[in-house]
């Protein structure tokens, strides 16, 4: 049963001199305890498919449906809060935040009191492999392996079940995006979440239990 299901989904965007149809009649369903790789061209959809599965936006038509619940009848501040979790490819950290702050920030927003907010960073951090000597360190301390695992941790801090991630080993080497790869891999196999990674990486594709690929906002294959 999909826990993320596409329905018709298009999307124009519109200037006044034109508009493009980005996203055009998209039908598919994504399930928990899975890594799908959503591949294709620059250009082909696939980023403002994750925007939507993201609710940073509503489609022009059809419905993006959250275990029955289309996005466009929720409150998309609070969809994104509580039900997706985004890992960006510039992690996206705050940099003037420990690595333990910057996970904590999101459970903090949700009402966690801060002791257990701190209390389960650390727990975050150390799931993802990394030493608790990263816990008051800041961003740019931190390499870019390192900083990527910590936002995967904020984004587990987030307590949702579907991760999206937009070009997570973009910035990393080899040896760091395959051990990133291995930890979104764990979370679904293992812990049931939902991971749609958008990616040009082959290496991924070839390594993800579904391959999508978006060709001029459709689904090619």
């Amino acid at each position: 049963m999909s826990i993320l299901e596409l329905r018709d989904v298009r999307y124009v965007y519109k200037n006044k001199y034109r508009s493009v149809e980005a996203i055009n009649g998209i039908n598919y369903g994504f399930e928990a305890g899975k890594v799908y790789a959503l591949m294709g061209r620059s250009g082909s959809g696939k980023t403002t498919l994750l925007s939507l599965m993201a609710g940073l936006d509503l489609p022009t038509s059809g419905q993006v449906v959250r275990e029955g619940v289309p996005t466009s009848e929720t409150d998309l501040e609070k969809y994104r809060r509580e039900n997706v979790s985004v890992i960006y490819q510039d992690f996206r950290l705050f940099p003037l935040l420990t690595a333990a702050e910057n996970v904590m920030y999101p459970m903090e927003l949700r009402g966690v009191k801060p002791a257990e907010a701190k209390r389960r960073a650390a727990e975050l951090i150390e799931s993802v492999g990394l030493p608790d000597s990263v816990l008051d360190r800041f961003p740019p301390m931190l390499s870019g392996g390192e900083q990527q695992r910590v936002a995967i941790a904020r984004a587990l801090g987030m307590e949702t079940k579907i991760l999206l991630a937009d070009e997570p080993t973009g910035n990393l080497d080899e040896d760091n995006s395959a051990n990133v790869f291995e930890i979104l891999r764990r979370l679904a196999h293992d812990d049931g979440y939902c991971v749609i990674i958008v990616t040009h990486d082959e290496a991924i594709g070839q390594k993800a239990d579904v391959t999508v690929r978006i060709r001029d906002g459709v689904i090619a294959e």
